[in-house]
This record gives structure tokens, sequence and C-alpha cells, in this order.
């Protein structure tokens, strides 16, 4: 089965009279244990690509699927739904609940999929280096600890499509490896990644590469 797959998709918004184009008929298709890096200039269509992707916002046009699921043209709480069980999102920022410790938001990650916590969130949390900040709220994080904690909140419930925007843009060498490690062994167990990035490790990690021009995807 397809991990992703989105098919001919249109996103367009309006600015007064203005019209603009934020996607035009991109098509992707993602195997499992696949990694995809997308890559592309400032407001070519990177994060809309990745926010219909997620179900966070509905194409014009076509329609995404993950792991045989259909996602568009679905009601806002079933694409909540199938988001908490099926995919893991991590975003440039928002991705931890400010009034909850670390633990409890993987904990809440878990509850909205109707999971059980069978120790995996205390594991993710010693593979990306921060069991130490396990108590510790949001607000007291670094920007590298944050994005590393948001990582293991994204990767808690083992989801079919990890989607991932810029996951590395907040961390030093050391931890870009780790994370990228932690990509890798989800690849070898069968979980598909799409990451947009502009850094050539990232990228360099990857199976595939592709480029968003304009609203259209090139291939690299």
């Amino acid at each position: 089965m397809t991990a992703l797959e989105a098919h001919d998709l249109y996103r367009f918004y309006h600015t007064g009279d203005d019209e603009v184009l934020a996607l035009r008929g991109v098509s992707l298709c993602v195997q499992p244990g696949e990694i995809v890096a997308v890559t592309g200039p400032y407001g070519s269509g990177k994060s809309t690509l990745l926010a219909c992707l997620a179900g966070l916002d509905e194409p014009d046009g076509g329609w995404v699927t993950v792991a045989g699921a259909r996602m568009s043209r679905r009601s806002e709480a079933e694409r909540a739904r199938l988001r908490a069980q099926r995919i893991g999102l991590l975003l440039q920022s928002g991705n931890l609940l400010d009034h909850l410790t670390v633990t409890e938001n993987l904990r809440l990650a878990i509850s909205l999929a109707a999971h059980r916590d069978t120790g995996r969130a205390k594991r993710l949390l010693d593979e990306v280096g921060i069991a130490d900040r396990r108590d510790a709220l949001p607000s007291t994080l670094s920007g590298g600890e944050s994005a590393r904690a948001a990582l293991a909140v994204a990767l808690v419930n083992d989801p079919a499509v990890l989607l991932a925007d810029e996951p590395t843009g907040e961390v030093d060498a050391e931890n870009e490896t780790r994370i990228l490690n932690l990509i890798r062994e989800r690849s070898a167990t069968g979980g598909a990644t799409v990451v947009v990035t502009h850094s050539h490790s990232v990228a360099a990690a990857a199976h595939r590469v592709l480029h968003i021009q304009d609203g259209r995807l090139i291939d690299g």
C-alpha cells in the first residue's frame, strides 16, 4: 500500500482582486520506507503543500490519501482523527502546548490517536537526547530542545508518514545527525517521510529530492 498519495493538487488564494496560485497541479506518491525531500525558494508553495498533505488545509482541486485513507473532502473532525492516527506532523513552530510538560505533550498525542503508552514516549526522549528535560515546560526549552521534543511528539504514535517542515533548522550539526538517524531508522522499518528543507545534509539523506517552483513540483 502506498504511504502517501497526492493527485493533481491545486490551491489558490485571493487578495483583493488578485488571485495567487500556491499549488498548480502537484502530484506526489511516496512509498513505505521512502524519504522524500522537498526544496524550493520562499513562497514557492512548500508550506502550502505540506498543509494539504496533512489535512490542515483543503486543496481547491485534487485529493490526498494517507495509508489508503482519503484525507481530502472529509470533515475537519475526520481529518484530525486521521492525522492523529496516521501522520506525524512537525511544523516550524506551534508543535507543543505551552501549559503541558514535554512528557504531557507526548501523552496527549498518544491519547488523541487512541493508542496506549507502551514506553515508546520514554524511549523517544532518550533517542532525541532530551530525557533530562521530560518534565520541562516548552517555554524553558532552547530552540534545539524544542525541535527535538516536537520530533518526539510527531513520532510517538509510529505514524505511517512523517511530514516535517525544516526539522533541523534550529539544531546544531550533532543534533541534526541525531534527527537524521531517527528518520533513517524509521525508513528501515517502513516509515515514510516527506521533509521540506533547505539543509544539504537532509536532502542528501533522502531517496528523492523534489524541487517546487511557482507551485509546480519538479524532480531533482
